[in-house]
């Protein structure tokens, strides 16, 4: 059984359990961090030191953090040939595309984008500093654009480990009332992960509590 720490509505926590749905494995989950508190507790620090979710224990072993690296480990032990791939040119290819979504397009839309739509009041907020990074976050998401135009999922016409960090971007991405360039393949994508129970479960979630008041 795999016990989650993090609260449902963080866009880390809901990477980790659409990937744990994909997988088909139990798990209970604590609703900790954000609202919930918890996460500055001395047990929870002693699971992880940064004070941040999702943590992760699967069994009595020890407790994980760091959202990929925990997609890694589950991939590893409970993953198919094709979500998380044997072969190591093949896994490769898959790890290179999941840190690509982490470090390029999760960085450039969650802080600088989503949290000034929702997390920080309408007359606070910077237009042109917005604008600015939704011009870098285009230039990552036509980069998937391409890569989507030639096949269903970002590596090869199945669905990876590389689609968990980058198509959990998407729902709220799109969601969002925002600026969007015309990206055809990539709403396609999209539109084929919101068919996906896992994703729907996990993924496509009211933030409205995360608004500011």
């Amino acid at each position: 059984m795999l016990t989650v720490w993090g609260r449902k509505t963080s866009s880390n926590v809901q990477s980790l359990m659409w990937g744990i749905g994909e997988l088909q494995l139990p798990f209970e989950r604590y609703d900790v961090g954000g609202k919930y508190g918890g996460n500055d507790t001395p047990d929870f620090l002693a699971m992880n030191p940064n004070g941040l979710v999702p943590v992760l224990k699967d069994d009595n072993g020890p407790a994980l953090f760091e959202t990929n690296a925990i997609l890694r480990y589950l991939g590893q032990r409970y993953g198919s040939e094709i979500f998380w791939p044997r072969d190591l040119t093949a896994r490769t290819e898959v790890d290179i595309w999941a840190e690509w979504a982490k470090i390029n397009v999760s960085l450039n839309f969650t802080a600088p984008i989503f949290w000034q739509l929702v997390r920080v009041a309408e007359k606070d907020r910077h237009p042109e500093a917005i604008h600015a990074a939704i011009v870098r976050l285009t230039g990552f998401l036509n980069i998937a654009e391409q890569r989507l135009s030639q096949h269903d999922f970002l590596v090869g016409n199945q669905l990876t480990l590389a689609d968990i960090p980058f198509g959990s971007l998407l729902y709220r991405y799109f969601d969002l009332d925002m600026e969007r360039a015309d990206l055809p393949a990539l709403y396609a994508y999209y539109q084929r992960l919101t068919q996906r129970p896992a994703y729907r479960e996990h993924v496509m979630l009211s933030y409205e509590e995360l608004r500011v008041v």
